[in-house]
């Protein structure tokens, strides 16, 4: 999902780039009012969780492979804000250290991955989780559908930009981004679960810290 340099247009990586700048700031505004001094180091902790497990890839068909994205996890956790500046700095920190997508590319990825992923993924787990009254099994199943949708959207989008570029027609990109994605946001899903089924079991009060 991470669109390297030279299959986005200018005008789509200047859109891109403007919409995620001001996210972002936007972001770092709002957290700066939401979260309190004691929460900063939980946003770089979960920063190097998601880094590290961003490095390990599972299989999926036809010998391909998917990695855990993690926004849905860190909203869940902190709010869709702090979400947006933790994978923002991940995702930096990919581009320029391990070229993982393009400089260029740069605010398309954090768009899809930065502030869609979170944004779409954490209001399907509050809805989910809402219906089911807060209980610990409507979290864990409101965080895997937040965590599937996640993965879905942002890939949809990703086909969305390399259509409008011209990289690729909607009806070959659309169907190869969002259908195997699709099966990789089970993975991120049940990865998804996990995490959060470990933090309910030993520290249940770090769930929620910054609403949106």
């Amino acid at each position: 999902m991470h669109i390297p340099d030279g299959f986005l247009n200018t005008p789509t990586v200047a859109t891109t780039c403007v919409v995620s700048a001001g996210m972002v700031a936007l972001a770092v505004r709002e957290v700066n009012k939401k979260l309190g001094e004691k929460q900063v180091p939980l946003m770089g902790v979960t920063a190097a969780f998601i880094f590290a497990a961003q490095m390990l890839n599972f299989p999926i068909a036809g010998g391909t492979s998917g990695h855990f994205i993690g926004a849905v996890f860190a909203a869940i956790l902190l709010g869709p804000w702090a979400a947006t500046l933790i994978m923002t700095s991940v995702l930096l920190l990919q581009c320029f250290i391990f070229q993982d997508g393009g400089l260029l590319a740069l605010g398309a990825n954090i768009l899809n991955m930065g502030i869609i992923a979170p944004f779409a993924g954490y209001y399907v787990y509050k809805g989910i989780s809402a219906l089911a009254g807060g209980s610990r099994g409507g979290m864990l199943t409101g965080s895997f559908a937040g965590a599937w949708v996640s993965v879905f959207l942002a890939a949809s989008a990703c086909a969305v930009e390399l259509w409008v570029s011209g990289s690729s027609p909607l009806q070959v990109a659309f169907p190869a981004m969002a259908g195997w994605h699709a099966i990789i946001g089970i993975g991120e899903g049940i990865i998804t679960v996990a995490a959060l089924s470990l933090v309910l079991a030993t520290r249940r009060d770090l769930v929620g810290l910054q609403k949106a």
